[in-house]
């Protein structure tokens, strides 16, 4: 199995927040991420679909970095590729089934593989299906700082220029780092260590930080 200590000297330097900037960190993922051609053909069908404020987020991003690092196959541990949208004009459900139907449509070779969701509305089913109430959100890219792991928080998509853009609201360090740090501005506890057990059982390369306080 594939160590840290063989990763290509590049992504060791990206790894530490001292030794190169974000921007840096930014261009490297941006860079990756076009040389996937199963994610290029996801981001070129969510621009060509012109979704409002969509974006491919989260594992289908950092799932497949790691696969890059420790040279497994690009699907290795990928459960599903998170697509997100905001769209306040109609917070129905049968407008956002809709959007899924469209997304699953235009991307049969991805049957099963697709979560697609209007940010817009989560706050309106959460609470029933997590215990806990959760705020409306103000766009789709205001979502990433809920989720459990700091680490999980990133997005991309293509411009209307075709330029690929990259969000991450808590830098890429640990994500190149194969470190993955809690969130605490939401109470994800169980959540966070259900992920971290998925994940470190998959890339055993993993850092997980211990959720502060917890056991």
């Amino acid at each position: 199995m594939t160590s840290k200590t063989r990763f290509p000297a590049a992504y060791n330097r990206l790894a530490d927040p001292y030794a190169a900037s974000e921007q840096d960190r930014l261009d490297a993922l941006a860079q990756i991420l076009a040389s996937v051609p199963h994610v290029m053909t996801i981001l070129h069908t969510l621009r060509d679909l012109a979704l409002p404020d969509a974006w491919l987020v989260s594992g289908g991003i950092y799932q497949t970095v790691w696969n890059i690092l420790t040279e497994r196959p690009l699907f290795h541990g990928i459960k599903d590729f998170d697509i997100i949208y905001f769209d306040g004009t109609d917070l129905s459900y049968d407008a956002e089934d809709a959007v899924i139907t469209r997304v699953d449509t235009a991307l049969p070779d991805f049957a099963g593989l697709l979560e697609v969701r209007n940010q817009a509305r989560v706050h309106l089913w959460y609470e029933q299906r997590f215990g806990r109430p959760y705020r409306p959100l103000d766009c789709a890219m205001d979502s990433l700082t809920t989720y459990a792991a700091r680490t999980h928080a990133v997005a991309a998509r293509l411009d209307d220029g075709g330029r690929l853009v990259v969000h991450a609201p808590f830098g890429l360090a640990n994500l190149f780092a194969m470190r993955l740090v809690p969130n605490y501005l939401q109470p994800n506890q169980e959540t966070y260590a259900e992920k971290g057990a998925r994940m470190t059982a998959l890339w055993p390369e993993l850092e997980l930080v211990a959720w502060e306080g917890g056991t």
